[in-house]
């Protein structure tokens, strides 16, 4: 049924794009001129509003024929993989154009394991982003499910490990949001996560989802071979998102402090749990209470993959968009 759907979609997409933008262009030329008030953070960096599309980025059509063409880029750049030994392949995943913090963390996560963890670390960007959108393929169900393809092809499956971290916002029903307006993009529910991720020979994985309510992706993606890390309980929200943010609590926990001091996801899930909680306690915000699910076998194997390649420094995280990290407290 979406693979129906997905094609309907295609061929409307067109049509249903120029309406959306005639309209947005006749609102813009009929509303009276309204002053603005100052929402530049202190990076010097100013958003834009959340239903702006950019004048100098391509239109949301051009966008759309480009994902073939962005997608077979962001591919021919994963670096060679390294035989005989475990190599990790991360996909980081920054669903909700509106705002700059998932875009900061998705680009983080993977310039920290291209730099930190040597040559057996090979990694993806798919992001929203009003500022990305002829760099980065889009953060889409699509563009996921082409990544997975094309990586199952390339890795060993009985040796080597998918990691996805997926940043965004949440909702109680457990569904991520997917987001770059006016682009008619699916959303990506804790069932449909799992559902993709079984389409393929994937031995060893571990599936960060950092969101709201993200405790509801654990039961559907925990199993042997897998290491499942959230950012709340499955009805407690997360926090530090948001345009005066340049990274939310979680990953500024886990993904810049932890994994630069440790590089076990274990290990650092806990120091990031403690953190986490240590921060919400000062600002008496109600715990989100992070989770974990550590399957059979996926501890040892990332335990192989880190005796490999000296691991490198730490990386400072210097987000090109706006925002107070809030960790600097």
């Amino acid at each position: 049924m979406r693979l129906l759907l997905t094609a309907l979609l295609a061929f409307t997409a067109g049509a249903a794009l120029t309406i959306a933008l005639e309209q947005s262009h006749l609102r813009a030329a009929t509303a009276a001129p309204v002053a603005a008030a100052s929402t530049e953070p202190a990076s010097g960096v100013q958003d834009a509003p959340a239903d702006a599309w950019p004048a100098d980025a391509p239109s949301p059509e051009q966008v759309l024929y480009a994902q073939p063409h962005l997608l077979q880029q962001a591919l021919d750049r994963l670096s060679p993989r390294v035989a005989g030994v475990p190599n990790l392949y991360l996909v980081s995943f920054a669903g909700d154009g509106s705002e700059n913090v998932f875009r900061n963390e998705a680009e983080y996560a993977a310039q920290l394991f291209r730099q930190r963890y040597g040559q057996r670390a090979h990694t993806v960007v798919l992001a929203n982003n009003p500022a990305t959108l002829d760099t980065y393929p889009l953060a889409s169900w699509s563009n996921l499910e082409t990544v997975l393809a094309r990586l199952s092809r390339v890795m060993d499956p009985n040796q080597d490990i998918l990691m996805l971290y997926l940043t965004s916002h949440g909702d109680p029903e457990h569904t991520l949001l997917v987001d770059m307006d006016p682009l008619p993009l699916d959303q990506i529910g804790a069932q449909d996560l799992a559902g993709i991720l079984a389409e393929h020979p994937f031995k060893w994985k571990v599936v960060v989802v950092n969101a709201c309510y993200s405790g509801g992706f654990v039961p559907p993606l925990a199993g042997d071979g897998t290491l499942v890390i959230t950012a709340a309980r499955a009805d407690r929200s997360s926090f530090g998102c948001g345009n005066d943010s340049n990274a939310t609590y979680f990953g500024r926990a886990w993904l810049v402090d932890a994994l630069n001091q440790t590089a076990d996801p274990v290990d650092a899930f806990r120091r990031a749990q403690a953190e986490v909680a240590r921060w919400e306690q000062q600002d008496k915000l109600t715990p989100s209470e992070p989770q974990i699910s550590v399957g059979s076998g996926i501890d040892a194997q990332l335990a192989r993959w880190r005796r490999g390649d000296p691991i490198g420094s730490a990386v400072p995280f210097r987000p090109d968009a706006g925002g107070e990290a809030p960790a600097t407290r």
